[in-house]
């Protein structure tokens, strides 16, 4: 394999993982307070219709991102309202809002046209790469790491905060400890209610940006499905990272090269179908879990939240 053909894997890699990476940095979040949201890919796909239409008619790719942290803190907040609030079935409350997603977001994409027309096929805005002096330079990984979309250097900054965040803070802490220990949190004066809201919030912000990153950053342009099931990917990340964010920062990568793989094998033009180089990640995910499953059957249990999928039943004081 020659260097253009190995940075050109990297390169792909990068920008195809950043995506999944928001939405699992996001899904993590949510589960670690002790929420389950499986409206990943709904969250993820309105946040693409709806930057892309807001930085089409704004000429701003700032407005478009502003735009999909609204729509994620909206969704957000529903998905908090049905689940904390009212105490809906979780897994429910989480498929419906892919459902409602999925549908939502087609509506968008045949309306938010020009003159209420389709925005298939519209070239608009996107975050272009930007070289960082020097450093894009560096023989293999200076083009890909370092010439880059301004979401992925964001995505360099949120890694090292988030996973000091997570262990060694006292906030961090107690989303950690909120998702194993609901009651002893109410026992010691912590509102869990308040910080499971918080949580479950700047979880679907992360998703919103993930398809914000789809649509302007990675894929530059709106088609239907342009999610094309990752947050369904995302949410076996979470698993496979055994919700450590650097682990699925490792996750991401891996699920990442497997896209780029498979564009560069099509544009190759390798004699494989098309449609098994289409299912590869997704067969990925399959084995993934099953791994997964086997490992946490046989060995130990790997990080789940204890009160995962519970909900939090405050008890009354005498």
């Amino acid at each position: 394999m020659n260097e253009a053909f190995i940075i050109s894997i990297l390169v792909i890699t990068i920008r195809a993982g950043t995506s999944l990476l928001y939405a699992t940095f996001g899904a993590i979040i949510t589960e670690r307070s002790g929420i389950q949201n499986l409206g990943v890919e709904g969250i993820m796909i309105v946040g693409a219709a709806a930057s892309f239409a807001a930085a089409y008619h704004s000429n701003s790719v700032w407005v478009g991102l502003g735009t999909a942290i609204l729509v994620g803190f909206i969704l957000g907040l529903i998905h908090a309202i049905l689940t904390i609030t009212l105490r809906a079935e979780q897994v429910v409350s989480g498929l419906a809002m892919t459902i409602f997603g999925s549908g939502l977001a087609s509506f968008m994409g045949q309306r938010l046209g020009p003159n209420n027309s389709t925005m298939v096929g519209l070239q608009g805005p996107s975050f272009e790469r930007i070289p960082i002096p020097i450093l894009h330079e560096t023989p293999y990984i200076g083009e890909s790491f370092f010439n880059q979309d301004t979401l992925v250097y964001f995505l360099y900054i949120i890694i090292p905060l988030l996973w000091f965040y997570f262990y060694r803070t006292r906030q961090g802490l107690e989303l950690r400890a909120v998702g194993e220990n609901p009651q002893a949190m109410d026992a010691l004066g912590m509102n869990v209610t308040k910080l499971r809201f918080i949580y479950t919030i700047v979880g679907a912000i992360f998703m919103a940006v993930a398809g914000a990153h789809l649509s302007l950053g990675y894929l530059q342009g709106w088609a239907d499905n342009i999610t094309g099931g990752r947050g369904w990917i995302a949410i076996a990340l979470v698993i496979f990272s055994t919700w450590s964010p650097l682990r699925a920062v490792l996750g991401a990568l891996l699920f990442g090269g497997i896209n780029a793989l498979q564009f560069r094998l099509q544009a190759a033009g390798t004699t494989l179908p098309s449609s098994f180089l289409n299912m590869l990640p997704y067969l990925a995910t399959i084995l993934v879990l099953i791994l997964i499953t086997w490992v946490e059957k046989h060995k130990k249990r790997l990080g789940t939240p204890t009160s995962l999928g519970i909900p939090f039943v405050r008890e009354e004081k005498k």
